[in-house]
């Protein structure tokens, strides 16, 4: 089976690429400077922002249906990012160095499995999840902190 994994639109972000502190904050965001190799998982090109990056850290509402699994939470992305990840049966890297829960929603945004994987080896997972025939798509987050990472769908 193939799958394919998505990050964000950069579209809704753009706004903030280069908002003064004090403007940033009046929106409940903040700014800071990766200080460490793998600690700023980007949610748009699905990379770790590299040391002396500026990130934003914001909420954001991943799970926007209207269910009982409506859901927001704290996500990095990078300032000035552009091009959103998109691709085919290919794991980025940020996610395949992590613990990933992933969550599978039918049709009607209900969670109806889920999984526990280390990031090497979530293509199985994944498949394993998507074979399902009531599962329309898959959230993958970072299990520690459970922050959103990126959306799987059926390619």
């Amino acid at each position: 089976m193939t799958f394919r994994i998505t990050g964000l639109s950069a579209a809704p972000f753009r706004p903030l690429f280069g908002l003064p502190e004090n403007e940033l904050a009046a929106r409940g965001v903040h700014r800071y400077i990766a200080d460490q190799k793998y600690g700023f998982p980007d949610r748009i090109e699905l990379r770790d922002a590299e040391l002396g990056e500026a990130v934003l850290l914001l909420n954001h509402t991943h799970q926007p249906a209207d269910s009982p699994y409506r859901s927001s939470h704290a996500i990095f992305i990078l300032e000035g990012a552009t091009s959103t990840f998109d691709r085919v049966n290919e794991v980025p890297e940020p996610m395949r160095r992590r613990t990933l829960s992933l969550r599978a929603f039918d049709r009607r945004h209900h969670v109806v499995d889920a999984d526990l994987v280390d990031g090497r080896d979530a293509e199985g997972a994944i498949e394993r999840l998507l074979a399902r025939p009531n599962v329309d798509y898959l959230h993958a987050h970072y299990a520690k902190f459970g922050c959103y990472a990126a959306r799987i769908e059926r390619a």
